[in-house]
Order: C-alpha cells, then sequence, then structure tokens
C-alpha cells in the first residue's frame, strides 16, 4: 500500500496540490535547518525503493511519537499534534518514504531520545512532566540545529564515509510539522504557528479575531 502522499485522509485535495506542497517543504526545510528527508519519495507519491521492511515500529511507538510531537506542537486553544494523529503519520512517512540510513537513523533516535531523558531526569519521555519535556527537546533541538550545520559542510566530501548522518531529532521535528500542516486539524484550525522546541515566549502578539498559534516556541 502506498501511504507516501501529501494529504491526510479525509482532506479535500486542492488543484494547486503539487504548489502547495512544495510550499510546504520549503516551510519545512526552514523551520527544521535542512531538506526535507524523504522529499523525493513524497513528491512523486510513490514508495522508496531502498525502503527496508526489517525495521518495524511498535505498537507503544505511536504513543511515543505522539507525545514528542505534542510536545513540539501542543494543544493549546488550536488541536496539537496529537490530535492530529501525528504518531502514526511519522511511522508510515519513515517506513515509506525514507532510505535505509535514515530509517535506521530515526528508529536509533527514538532510543537515543528516551536514554537521554532518563540519564537526565531519571524517568522516561513517556513519564516526564510537560515541563520536563519542554525543556528537554529545547536543547535536543539546539544540538540538532548545530548537527545538522555540520552535516550541510560534510556533504561537499567526494568520500561517501564522511558526510554526516541527520540528525534523529531534526526528523522527527520535520514531520512534526509534516504530518501537522497536512492533516485536517492543521490545516483548519491553526492558521499561525511558533513550533516547539525553541526560546519560551510566554506572551506572544494577538490581533482580535485571529486564530492562535498551535506552538510556543520558534
Amino acid at each position: 500500500m502506498r501511504h507516501c502522499a501529501f494529504w491526510h485522509p479525509g482532506v479535500k485535495q486542492t488543484k494547486n496540490k503539487d504548489m502547495d506542497r512544495r510550499e510546504l517543504l520549503k516551510m519545512i526545510a526552514v523551520l527544521t535547518g535542512g531538506a526535507v528527508v524523504g522529499a523525493e519519495a513524497f513528491l512523486t507519491g510513490c514508495k522508496n525503493p531502498e525502503t527496508k521492511t526489517g525495521l518495524a515500529f511498535s505498537e507503544s511507538d505511536v504513543p511515543y511519537l505522539d507525545e514528542i510531537a505534542e510536545t513540539i506542537l501542543p494543544a493549546t486553544n488550536t488541536p496539537g499534534a496529537k490530535d492530529a494523529k501525528v504518531g502514526q503519520f511519522m511511522t508510515v512517512i519513515v517506513n515509506d518514504c525514507y532510505d535505509e540510513n535514515d530509517q535506521k537513523t530515526f528508529h536509533d533516535g527514538m532510543k537515543q531520545l528516551n536514554d537521554a531523558f532518563d540519564k537526565k531526569y531519571g524517568t522516561s519521555f513517556m513519564k516526564g512532566s510537560p515541563q520536563q519535556r519542554h525543556d528537554f527537546l529545547v536543547e535536543l533541538d539546539k544540538e540538532a540545529k548545530e548537527h545538522q550545520k555540520k552535516r550541510a559542510e560534510s556533504m561537499n566530501s567526494q568520500n561517501p564515509k564522511d558526510k554526516t548522518p541527520n540528525h534523529y531529532f531534526s526528523l522527527m521535528k520535520q514531520l512534526t510539522l509534516w504530518g501537522y500542516f497536512t492533516s485536517r486539524e492543521g490545516m483548519m484550525k491553526a492558521l499561525r504557528y511558533n513550533p516547539v522546541p525553541g526560546h519560551y515566549e510566554g506572551c506572544i502578539d494577538y490581533k482580535k479575531g485571529e486564530k492562535s498559534y498551535a506552538g510556543l516556541g520558534g
């Protein structure tokens, strides 16, 4: 079954969907500091032939990914990433659109994130408080951005072994934005957004009648 498509089920497609796809990818690339992984397969709507079926997601992985995504784009007076079922979206894109290397980076990263959280707070990410999750992902996002800068420099090397792989959190953040803003909840109920992690803003300018931000940091 092919899942690598732009729209979530139940969301009406537009005549300008190809332009919309590319604009969304550009937006995500700017926010995450790198080209969107899986974009080529995404734009063609085809399953990536390089995907590996041996890396499977468990039933507990989707709720875990939902909580990561919800920390990035939490519910306020607009639906959050969990409402948009972003965790399930992540598993579909990783399975259908990622190559083997990025699949491995993503799966290994799920464990690395939880292990690092446990080392810092003495509990799993799923059991951590919302504030702990927020603070942790803010720091992880900074780490990922620095990593992606080094990766961009390494891509000029002629030797494939010298090229730095993607940071797993950059992949997670890309998929969160991608999944959310192609969902019914994201497209119809959240026009302005400022995703977590990033700097915390207790007050964000708001004009009467506008829809609020879907997230907290930039």
